[in-house]
């Protein structure tokens, strides 16, 4: 019999259930006692982060006993000159998901309601239920996020947040600039619009819509984990309207981002030769992971980002069956999580040998499950 404790964890922690959003390939090395021999499931940059950004963050060691800059300036700065934006429009932080955690905390208390898209993001849901807010879920519409169901819901539930992500994940889909600066002017008063453009990068140009820091009602979150092949550095950052930057500082971990991804990052974003690099390489593999699907009669879904969804053509059951015979083959893929998005499986673009493992494997499992 478990002993009552007097621990006093607020109700709303007292609520929510024991879970995390992902389970990481680590833990799931550990659980299967396999390791993976293709890491395509993380929609990580096997391509690494620039030369200059290595050099960078191994001269940092020898300072890693010195606490790192708190106002994060110097990346501040960097990334202000970069948009032509003001100092005053930037916050840095520990990746998207550390920034989404400190908007939760800035806009969201029990009762308060919040919309986003069944299947999106779930770390946003994670930070959002933490704080005990009301979270409203959309559907997806062809695949897509739906604009025009999400302004509805917000407008019907006097949202304080919406949550859109452009280009998408788990999908890989986008609209473009035009689509989404026409959603931002239909924004209801009262709400902000939580745009996260991790993909950004990855997606050709006429996606990212203008900049535009006078308007008060939205937050562009970005970030150094996807074509700038620092994800575990854990670097993100947020443009937006002074007002809502500053509300940043009251509640955020000042000394959260490490020396070492603050002198990383910034060498990274003076490096965009390599980028443009990367980007060429990542639009490569891209086609590759198509052609595969193709190979097999399964369609995959055009992508602006360094992943590809392939649908497989039946039900989730099916779909969950094919990953969890490819991760036993040591491939490590993920799926979306709700349907009808579920009946398919996405796969991180990788280098050459990783994906001649996944073609091989794929086409195996395929063939067992015929």
């Amino acid at each position: 019999m478990t002993k009552k404790t007097d621990i006093r964890f607020t109700p709303v922690v007292r609520e929510l259930p024991s879970i995390v959003p992902f389970v990481g390939p680590d833990e799931q090395e550990r659980q299967s006692g396999i390791l993976f021999r293709s890491r395509l499931g993380a929609n990580e940059s096997c391509f690494g982060p620039s030369p200059k950004a290595l050099e960078a963050m191994n001269d940092a060691a020898g300072i890693s006993w010195q606490y790192s800059d708190p106002d994060n300036h110097n990346l501040r700065q960097a990334l202000a000159d970069h948009y032509n934006v003001g100092f005053e429009n930037v916050i840095v932080g520990e990746g998207i998901d550390g920034l989404l955690g400190c908007t939760a905390h800035m806009f969201v208390e029990p009762g308060v309601s919040v919309v986003t898209s069944l299947g999106s993001y779930p770390t946003f849901n994670f930070h959002i239920k933490s704080r005990g807010g009301d979270l409203h879920l959309v559907p997806y519409k062809n695949d897509m996020e739906d604009m025009d169901a999400l302004i509805a819901k917000a407008e019907e539930t006097d949202a304080a947040l919406i949550y859109f992500s452009n280009p998408n994940n788990p999908m890989g889909t986008w609209y473009d600039s035009d689509a989404v600066e026409a959603m931002i002017e239909r924004l209801p008063k009262g709400a902000v619009l939580v745009l996260d453009e991790a993909y950004i990068e990855t997606a050709e140009d006429g996606v990212s819509p203008k900049i535009d820091v006078s308007n008060p009602q939205v937050l562009r979150f970005r970030t150094f984990s996807k074509l700038y092949g620092m994800a575990g550095a854990r670097i993100g950052y947020v443009i937006a309207h002074p007002e809502l930057i500053s509300a940043f500082d009251k509640v955020r971990n000042h000394y959260g981002v490490n020396v070492l991804g603050q002198r990383g990052a910034l060498a990274a974003l003076k490096d965009q030769d390599y980028l443009a690099q990367v980007k060429a390489r990542v639009v490569k593999a891209r086609e590759r992971i198509h052609t595969i699907a193709a190979s097999h009669g399964m369609t995959s879904i055009p992508s602006a980002t360094n992943f590809v969804t392939i649908d497989c053509g039946r039900d989730s059951d099916y779909a969950k069956t094919i990953l969890s015979k490819m991760l036993e083959r040591g491939v490590f893929l993920r799926m979306p999580g709700v349907e009808p998005q579920s009946r398919c499986i996405r796969v991180s673009v990788g280098l050459d040998t990783e994906i001649d493992i996944f073609e091989k494997e794929f086409a195996e499992v395929l063939q067992e499950l015929a």
